[in-house]
């Protein structure tokens, strides 16, 4: 019996040794099996925080490549300008420094210096040369011969567009503004063959300078270059009223005479035989106690073009400096990126 009963209980000793044994590796085999999935997802989870890491360092380089890209530009944009106001402003001071801008101012004198009035009459006589106040001319001298109180000098030189002698008759001109006066001239002339009867006269700056300059013919002729001519007609009476301009601008002077003339007709009450002889009436007054001043000035100012120049030139040097500095921080940004991308690269590999 006894026999018979050891090999089951050796069987059924052996069979729960089984049991157990194979449990026991069951059980280690799902440890195992728990431990490797555990371990995959803590990988996962460390590639996907690397990963998110890598995509905002990504993010933050190119940010901050597209806002140094935009400075530069807008920088090469603030040049430009800079630039193009440069050139500007040196265009417009040299435009203004080329073409001065016309001042005209007006000077008050109580009294002018006499005028030269130099008369070419031709064929005509002179009857008579008085000086007058006040606007007034006493009735009853018209046509006839009286004395004459004016200064007058007699001036024979060459013209200087023609080949024929000039005679001129070079009158003092009035100087007292303030009281009105004037220089009235009367002429007379016989019968001539010519269609038209006229006396030309020329106005000068100052009798003196005739007077004192050694080749008097020499400056009348010279007179008749730079001064105009203008003329009065017989059988009226023309008043001319002079006004005196000086004009001065980059080393030169000028005096130029505008005169307003009106004319009068002469109502000739002489008898027929003595209206064969034509008479001529002239009137030089003064128009006003001003001396019109024009004066050429120069609006380009030096030192405004300097300072908007030294402004534009320290714009354009920091604007450059500027674009270097960012330049060379993208370029460092970019060689820190890629070697942190070459650093992770190793790290996975």
């Amino acid at each position: 019996m006894l026999r018979k009963e050891a090999p089951r209980c050796y069987q059924e000793f052996s069979d729960e040794d089984c049991g157990r044994a194979s449990v026991s590796h069951q059980h280690n085999t799902d440890a195992a099996q728990d431990q490797d999935e555990a371990s995959c997802d803590a990988t996962s989870d460390e590639d996907v925080m690397d990963n998110n890491q890598i995509s905002t360092a990504f993010n933050k380089a190119c940010v901050k490549n597209v806002f140094t890209v935009i400075l530069v530009f807008s920088y090469l944009l603030l040049s430009a300008v800079a630039a193009f106001l440069a050139y500007q402003t040196i265009s417009d001071f040299l435009e203004k420094l080329n073409h001065p801008v016309m001042s005209v101012s007006y000077k008050e004198v109580e009294e002018f210096a006499p005028p030269g009035i130099a008369l070419y009459p031709g064929k005509a006589q002179l009857l008579s040369c008085q000086h007058h106040y006040h606007d007034y001319i006493p009735p009853g001298l018209t046509g006839q011969s009286k004395e004459n109180n004016c200064v007058i000098e007699q001036v024979i030189y060459s013209d200087p567009y023609a080949n024929h002698t000039r005679h001129a008759l070079v009158v003092e001109g009035p100087t007292d503004v303030r009281n009105r006066e004037l220089i009235f001239l009367q002429f007379s002339q016989n019968e001539t063959e010519e269609d038209f009867s006229a006396i030309s006269y020329m106005l000068f700056a100052q009798f003196s300078d005739m007077t004192e300059s050694s080749d008097k013919a020499a400056f009348m002729r010279d007179c008749e270059r730079n001064y105009s001519m203008w003329t009065f007609s017989g059988g009226f009476r023309t008043w001319v009223k002079m006004s005196l301009v000086r004009t001065s601008g980059r080393g030169n002077e000028s005096v130029e005479f505008r005169q307003e003339s009106n004319v009068v007709k002469y109502n000739d009450r002489r008898p027929p035989q003595e209206k064969t002889n034509e008479l001529f009436f002239v009137v030089f007054q003064w128009r006003d106690p001003f001396i019109q001043q024009v004066k050429d000035i120069v609006t380009a100012n030096p030192w405004n073009t300097i300072a908007i120049l030294c402004g534009v030139f320290m714009a354009l040097f920091k604007a450059a400096d500027f674009a270097k500095l960012s330049i060379k921080w993208m370029i460092k940004i970019r060689k820190r990126s890629r070697r942190a991308k070459i650093r992770e690269m190793n790290q996975i590999s």
